[in-house]
């Protein structure tokens, strides 16, 4: 290469860095398009809502929110993956389809690791094992208690694949219990059964279940996090029945596809972490059970290359197939 070609060369890298970085600075030239891998009205809406628009209202950015279901959430995130990575879609990730997805579905076409650039988590919620109020089912103790007797108890999930289920080997596998799993579409139906008695207990996210413990019809057995819940303080966790190291919990996150330019990625980090810090939106988050997120993109991504490789040795080792 000559000298000529050598300082055009370095001339055009230059350009295209100070391009990039205008582009970056006026970011959001546009409307956002936030994706919602289930229906309206669930928890992963419910929190995508609430953060967007409060950047919508923060800061006058105009935020599409797009509910996108199917196919367990990997709908949406395999599209996702698949945009232009300017930082114009993304996607509110989620424990369940972000960390079990590929490991579960051969084909979903992304790769949790590789095909984003993590943004920043959003919240984090426990999960809780919940009977019905008439229930000798009490505590975990009584809980692993009942597993081990005559034919054991029904487990109710939110579906085959899901956290609930993976959770429910493990604690099988733990303990020696016996448990017969119960896929529903959903937690409302699971929610139903348990109720009526038809099915012993059900294991859900915080949000579902918190207003049928209010309402004095579902009593919380045990949370699946290392530390007891700050909504269900008197509930006790799995790990306090002697299961040790347990800490299993439904986060949220922000994700673009990959390539999409760090000055943007930095830009929704911040903005968002500042979102998490209103008042109003921790006072919503909480009264749903949901502590909020927060931190660095470096930080969040570094969570969930470790979450998924956490995760793809359970679905190994329990041989857990999707259906």
């Amino acid at each position: 290469m000559t000298r000529r070609q050598s300082l055009k060369c370095l001339a055009g890298l230059a350009l295209a860095a100070v391009a990039h970085g205008a582009a970056a600075q006026a970011y959001p030239s546009k409307p956002i398009r936030l994706v919602i891998p289930f229906t309206p009205g669930g928890g992963t809406d419910f929190v995508s809502r609430t953060v967007g628009n409060k950047l919508a209202e923060s800061l006058g950015w105009q935020i599409v929110l797009e509910n996108k279901p199917g196919a367990a959430g990997n709908i949406a995130i395999e599209q996702t993956s698949k945009a232009a990575p300017d930082g114009y879609t993304i996607v509110m990730g989620q424990s369940d389809n972000m960390m079990l997805g590929p490991w579960l579905y051969p084909n979903v076409g992304y790769d949790s690791v590789k095909s984003f650039a993590p943004i920043v988590q959003v919240s984090v919620a426990p999960m809780v094992i919940a009977a019905a109020i008439t229930s000798k089912i009490t505590g975990p103790a009584e809980l692993i208690a009942a597993g081990k007797t005559g034919n054991g108890i029904t487990w109710a999930t939110a579906g085959n694949g899901s956290l609930g289920h993976l959770f429910g080997e493990q604690l099988r596998q733990a303990t020696g219990m016996k448990l017969t799993q119960v896929h529903y579409k959903g937690a409302a139906p699971a929610i139903t059964d348990v109720i009526g008695g038809s099915v012993d207990v059900a294991i859900l996210s915080s949000g579902s279940v918190l207003p049928q413990i209010k309402g004095g019809k579902l009593r919380p057995v045990a949370v699946t996090t290392g530390r007891r819940s700050p909504v269900l303080p008197d509930t006790q966790t799995i790990e306090e029945a002697g299961l040790k190291g347990v800490d299993v919990s439904i986060w949220l996150g922000l994700f673009a596809p990959v390539g999409t330019p760090p000055e943007i990625i930095a830009k929704l980090n911040a903005e968002v972490n500042k979102v998490l810090q209103a008042p109003d939106v921790r006072e919503k988050l909480a009264a749903q059970g949901i502590a909020p997120g927060g931190g660095t993109s470096e930080q969040f991504a570094a969570f969930v290359r470790e979450d998924y490789a956490r995760w793809g040795k359970v679905v190994k080792e329990s041989g857990v197939k999707a259906e």
